[in-house]
C-alpha cells in the first residue's frame, strides 16, 4: 500500500510556529531559521497533537521507525513455511518456560515448563532441539528460527556453556538438558537453523509476551 502523503506539518521552531496546511507554507517558516523544528502529519488532529508535545519525541519515534525499516529492506522477509522457538525465564535463574509455534498462525506444537531453576539460554538452547527433534519426527524439513546467538551457537557446537549449577531443585531441567546434547550427538538433520531478527521483523511468533 503506497504511504499517504503528509498534509499538515507542525512547527515548533520557525519565523513563525503553528499548524501549517501545505510544505510551502512550512518551508517559509523553517528555511534558513538556526534549530528549526518541524514535522509533516497526514491528518490535522495528528499535527494539533503533536505540537501540544516534546517535538524530540516525535524525532525519536521517526528515527526508529526509519532505522526499522532499513533493516527490514536489508535482512528481507522471513521465511512463511517455518516454525519459530523461544524461551522465557523469570529471573536468572529462576522459573523457565520454552516452546515453539507455527510460523504463519502462531499455532503452538509444542510447550515445556515450568521448571523451577533454570536460564534463558538453556531454555532458548532446549528449544532449538525440541524443535528439531519435532521437525524429525513429523518428517518436514522446514526451517527453524530462534531470536538466540547463544542458543544457535551452543547447538551447533553440540555442548552447552552455562554457568548454572545443578542442584535437587533444577534436577530435572539437567535430565532434560543431558537428553538434549545426547539428541544432538546421535541425529542428523537438514533443517535450516535461522537467526529471527527482531529488529527487523519484530518479536518472534513464539515470544511468550511478557516483556
Amino acid at each position: 500500500m503506497k504511504k499517504q502523503k503528509n498534509r499538515y506539518y507542525a512547527v515548533w521552531k520557525g519565523n513563525q510556529t503553528g499548524i501549517f496546511d501545505s510544505w510551502e507554507q512550512c518551508r517559509k517558516q523553517v528555511e534558513g531559521f538556526a534549530g528549526a523544528q518541524y514535522k509533516g502529519f497526514q491528518t490535522l488532529s495528528e499535527a494539533k497533537a503533536a505540537l501540544a508535545e516534546n517535538p524530540w519525541e516525535h524525532f525519536r519515534k521517526s528515527k526508529e521507525a526509519e532505522t526499522q525499516q532499513m533493516a527490514s529492506s536489508f535482512k528481507g522477509r522471513p521465511i512463511r513455511e517455518s516454525i519459530c522457538v523461544d524461551a522465557a525465564c523469570s529471573g536468572n535463574p529462576g522459573v523457565l518456560e520454552y516452546r515453539g509455534v507455527y510460523t504463519p498462525t502462531g499455532e503452538e506444537i509444542f510447550h515445556r515448563g515450568p521448571f523451577p531453576e533454570g536460564t534463558t539460554n538453556i531454555g532458548e538452547f532446549l528449544a532449538i532441539v525440541t524443535g528439531l527433534a519435532w521437525l524429525q519426527q513429523q518428517k518436514l524439513d522446514l526451517p527453524l528460527y530462534s531470536d538466540s546467538r547463544n542458543g544457535l551457537l551452543w547447538v551447533k557446537q553440540k555442548r552447552v556453556n552455562t554457568k548454572l549449577e545443578k542442584s535437587a531443585k533444577n534436577a530435572e531441567l539437567f535430565q532434560v538438558l543431558d537428553k538434549a546434547l545426547q539428541w544432538l550427538h546421535n541425529n542428523s538433520w537438514n533443517n535450516k537453523l535461522l537467526k529471527w531478527e527482531t529488529s527487523a521483523w519484530g518479536e518472534i511468533p513464539a515470544d511468550f509476551g511478557r516483556k
